[in-house]
């Protein structure tokens, strides 16, 4: 019977374990996630969301503070509005990140990082192109663009020295996504060495409308990429991402022409993963009655995530004076809108909760907004309870192994600690 280690996806002149490991923000993803994956001859990613944040944590450098320095001020509207970054900070973070990650690579797989277009920092054209100049400065092995439709990335980054030698890629729910991308590709003459087409069933941001994503199917959309692909007459990747639970899922993709799968919920709660371990808890204990696609993010998209998550229904200040990292170039975001548009409680003099909107960047790094895949619900099957009642957590190994090994749709146990005490 046929496993995900049959295949092998070829990618810039190396040959790689059919497996790509998600890039998801902030630090969610890890670097020791992005390794394990790159040690057992995979794909990982980091990502770039909010890396002057992700560096003070890991490396105990001070963008932050800074950064919260220099745009103290009255907390007012026109305050939180008008808090610009600083590009050389902003590309000293980016590549101590990329560049401490690469330094401790180890086995025969390649590195990613993630880097959404939505995130637009006050500056969308300026930051990203830091963001992405710096990503290839650091050495990373390739770059995945993701959370917009990225028109004008590729232009942005043509004269680095590494423009044509690092793997750059695109995320995309349509074939109409990617025929206006591989327009604007033309004009640099470098087109994308792999194609990402996340389905409805992804985690957090989401390429659908609130109303049609039910009506997206994975393979037929896949199908639709291919043909494009074929009809250009490019020979080109294609890595279908989004409701990938088993290995044999993933087959069903390779046995009808994927080069590779991207796969992420089943890593959310692996121990290299950045969630903290009570939130993994949680998402193992969901059920699918917990999940819902909302439109609580002021980026515009669609978001999946668990009902429970504690920055619904916040009604915490703005804090773009640190974390502004949606901010458009007019200092706009939709949270900051519902924010101070909505009123105080009249008895207790303090801001009622805001309905509509979350503040994405202080939750996302405060890890309360718990985005999620659609089989978020299913991640109990995959492990075991243990004597106090807890989930045990698998390593990433583990879970790389079974998909790359499993059939029939089996899902390999980890062993419990009280079994490995008796081992």
């Amino acid at each position: 019977m046929t496993c995900v280690d049959d295949f092998r996806l070829d990618l810039g002149g190396k040959q790689y374990i059919p497996l790509m490991v998600g890039g998801m923000g902030v630090d969610i993803s890890t670097s020791r996630l992005a390794l394990e994956a790159a040690r057992l001859g995979g794909i990982g990613h980091i990502s770039d969301a909010l890396s002057m944040s992700v560096t003070d944590r890991l490396y105990r450098t001070g963008y932050l503070k800074s950064r919260t320095l220099r745009n103290r001020g009255p907390l007012n509207d026109t305050n939180q509005r008008d808090v610009p970054f600083d590009l050389g900070e902003l590309r000293e973070a980016t590549m101590l990140h990329v560049s401490k990650t690469m330094e401790s690579k180890r086995g025969p797989g390649a590195v990613f990082v993630n880097v959404m277009e939505k995130l637009t920092m006050s500056a969308p054209r300026e930051t990203l192109k830091v963001r992405l100049d710096a990503a290839l400065d650091g050495g990373i092995d390739g770059i995945t663009l993701s959370a917009g439709l990225h028109l004008g990335s590729l232009e942005l980054i043509a004269e680095n020295p590494r423009f044509r030698d690092a793997q750059l890629g695109i995320i995309v729910s349509s074939a109409r996504a990617l025929a206006l991308f591989l327009r604007r590709a033309r004009r640099v003459e470098r087109m994308p060495d792999y194609v990402v087409v996340e389905g409805p069933l992804a985690g957090g941001h989401l390429g659908f409308g609130t109303d049609d994503w039910q009506q997206a199917d994975l393979m037929t959309i896949v199908r639709e990429v291919m043909d494009l692909l074929a009809k250009e007459g490019l020979s080109i990747p294609v890595i279908p991402a989004g409701g990938i639970f088993t290995g044999t899922d993933a087959v069903n993709f390779l046995e009808r022409g994927a080069a590779a799968v991207q796969v992420a919920t089943r890593f959310t709660v692996t121990k290299e993963c950045g969630l903290p371990d009570n939130v993994k808890q949680i998402y193992l204990g969901a059920g699918l009655a917990d999940v819902e696609v909302n439109t609580q993010s002021p980026t515009g998209y669609p978001m999946r995530m668990l009902k429970s998550s504690p920055a619904i229904g916040s009604n915490i200040r703005p804090n773009c004076e640190t974390l502004g990292f949606i901010l458009d170039a007019e200092g706009h975001c939709k949270y900051l809108d519902s924010y101070y548009a909505t009123s105080d409680d009249p008895e207790t003099g303090r801001k009622l909760p805001v309905i509509d909107k979350v503040c994405l960047c202080t939750h996302m790094n405060a890890f309360r907004v718990y985005t999620c895949g659609h089989y978020v619900y299913r991640l109990k099957e995959t492990t075991r309870l243990e004597d106090d009642g807890r989930y045990h957590l698998p390593d990433a190994e583990h879970v790389f192994w079974d998909y790359q090994f499993s059939q029939d749709h089996r899902i390999a146990l980890p062993s419990t600690r009280s079994e490995t005490a008796l081992a």
